[in-house]
């Protein structure tokens, strides 16, 4: 646990000009790739980037990322572990001696995590910090909500019209938070056939506009399945991957990242919920 005096060191040197949050309600849609190819891309632009992983009891970052380096301590805060571009992360995975190990807290101690992964760690100068958030619309999203500064929000989905019905929950707590949606991600949206080349809809056709038209935001891409995004997501190796289709996504944070407005600049003057 930081002192009041190490917070306020801390607060001193994070200036942090944008918290995207990748959001989705439904689990198993990608929420974790889309963060991780949001910050490679976001850094292959030359920009600074950090990962806060507020999926505490399911962390899935550090994997695709292939860190296993341990979060040190400074007397401004807890220094994130950096990818070998320069990306920043926090996640409750790098602080388990085993990454197996589950997590068996109750809400008040995951939301007291996600307040701490803000205010205890030295972030330094950042363009965005992108919140991979958990399933759900309760304790940990609200609190990312209500105490961090979030000025923008990627919606992830997949083709079927349940994850549909789960996003748009997901996206009413968005706007009863009045954060600001940039756009719809849908993911698993094909998949080419090896042999033949053809592509086909494995989990049907796209629904993504009739969410789009119900949320009111746009559908930035349509990703689809690919064995090798796959392979190198799972060896730790997201860095190398090259993903054509999540092109209008990065063109759409590039924009969202120029923008003249801070989301904030001393993590401590941010009101509790």
């Amino acid at each position: 646990m930081e002192t009041a005096d190490n917070e306020s060191l801390t607060s001193q040197v994070n200036h942090v000009r944008h918290v995207l949050a990748v959001a989705s309600g439904k689990g198993g849609v990608g929420k974790s790739l889309v963060s991780a190819m949001a910050a490679v891309e976001l850094a292959r632009r030359e920009l600074r980037v950090g990962i806060l992983d507020a999926d505490i009891t399911g962390p899935s970052i550090p994997r695709l990322f292939g860190m296993t380096a341990r979060p040190e301590s400074s007397m401004v805060g807890i220094l994130p572990p950096e990818t070998t571009t320069g990306i920043k992360i926090i996640s409750m995975n790098l602080f388990l001696d085993d990454s197996g190990q589950p997590v068996i807290w109750r809400g008040p101690l995951l939301t007291s995590a996600i307040k701490q992964f803000w205010t205890d760690v030295a972030w330094g100068d950042l363009d965005v910090l992108i919140i991979d958030l958990p399933p759900g619309t309760a304790d940990v999203p609200l609190t990312a909500f209500q105490s961090l500064p979030v000025d923008g929000i990627l919606m992830v989905t997949t083709p079927q019209e349940l994850a549909g019905m789960i996003v748009e929950k997901a996206a009413g707590l968005a706007k009863q938070m009045r954060k600001p949606i940039l756009g719809i991600v849908e993911n698993m949206a094909m998949v080419t056939c090896p042999h033949c080349g053809e592509g086909f809809e494995l989990f049907g056709p796209s629904h993504a506009q009739e969410l789009a038209d119900r949320i009111g935001a746009p559908v930035l891409a349509r990703l689809p399945i690919d064995p090798d995004v796959a392979r190198q997501a799972d060896t730790g190796h997201v860095e190398d991957v090259q993903m054509p289709s999540f092109a209008p996504v990065t063109e759409a944070l590039v924009k969202y990242v120029a923008t003249t407005a801070t989301a904030f600049t001393t993590p401590n003057s941010v009101p509790a919920p």
